[in-house]
């Protein structure tokens, strides 16, 4: 289906990365935008707190916006369109002009070649090995049609990864476990690591600390205060866990907790290496000042 350049009104199925930034990008045009989302929170793969944060702006900016919902059946007889909703509230019927669903990717490796080849899939996707090799010696696959995270810069270090290793060079797998994750929205959110709840349930004990914009000079000046920065770090070793931030240009500023995680960078290092003032990234410092009960702009 074509979207059409202005609906007046769009559904939009699923609240991941694809969901709200199409969301965000329609509201803004004057759209009136409703999210469908099975689970609890919306962007459910983030840290509660920021899957919160991100809900309260989206209703601040009039979006609506439906948790513990699922869309059942969708009725395009009409000019427009309308979706039966279930809730826990019992089914409501949303009438709009377009539905969106963003519930997910496919990937488009049918009638490639594969099969001629013997390349193993499974689930639609290419098993490679940790260089990205396939089962057959001389193929490769890296990208959205494997395993790992969908995403852009993701599939630029496999790539570079892969040619490394073909070419004899020395080179390391990709830590998985330290890919940063962008949602190019309004607010805008940037996360790496564990979230929260799941340092916990690996049995962390945690120092956990948050840093609001509204306490951000930069942020007020700029007139962006919406959301924070949250910090995890292990307890007993000070590893950095988890960074986890909503707000303007915070996409811009995840870097540096990939970076630190990188070379594992203990909070008190982040702590003592002095940011200036007055930025958006000092509330990385700041944040984990809160963390270890060091913290006097608050």
């Amino acid at each position: 289906m074509t979207l059409p350049s202005q609906p007046k009104s769009m559904i939009v199925v699923g609240s991941g990365a694809i969901g709200v930034e199409f969301a965000h990008f329609y509201n803004a045009m004057g759209t009136d935008v409703t999210i469908v989302e099975f689970l609890p929170n919306i962007v459910p793969v983030e840290d509660k707190d920021v899957s919160k944060q991100m809900e309260r702006s989206f209703k601040k900016a009039g979006i609506k916006v439906m948790t513990n919902s699922s869309v059942e059946s969708v009725d395009t007889s009409g000019d427009g369109v309308k979706a039966t909703v279930k809730t826990k509230k019992g089914e409501v019927v949303l009438e709009a002009d377009i539905v969106l669903s963003a519930v997910g990717i496919k990937t488009n490796i049918e009638n490639i070649g594969l099969e001629d080849v013997g390349i193993i899939t499974d689930r639609d996707k290419i098993l490679v090995n940790d260089f990205y090799q396939t089962n057959i010696p001389g193929y490769y696959a890296i990208g959205d049609v494997t395993p790992g995270p969908a995403l852009a810069h993701v599939a630029s270090a496999e790539g570079i990864t892969c040619v490394e290793k073909i070419a004899g060079l020395h080179t390391e797998t990709i830590d998985y476990g330290n890919i940063p994750g962008c949602t190019y929205a309004t607010p805008e959110i940037a996360s790496v690591g564990l979230t929260e709840e799941q340092a916990k349930e690996k049995g962390y004990a945690i120092k956990v600390g948050k840093f609001p914009f509204s306490a951000s000079g930069k942020a007020k000046a700029a007139g962006t205060p919406e959301g924070f920065v949250k910090v995890i770090f292990d307890a007993k070793y000070g590893e950095w866990l988890g960074c986890h931030m909503i707000g303007a240009g915070v996409t811009d500023m995840i870097a540096e907790a990939v970076l630190g995680r990188k070379l594992e960078t203990t909070g008190h290092e982040v702590l003592k290496a002095i940011h200036p003032h007055p930025t958006m990234s000092e509330a990385v410092m700041e944040a984990v000042a809160d963390a270890y009960d060091e913290v006097i702009h608050l």
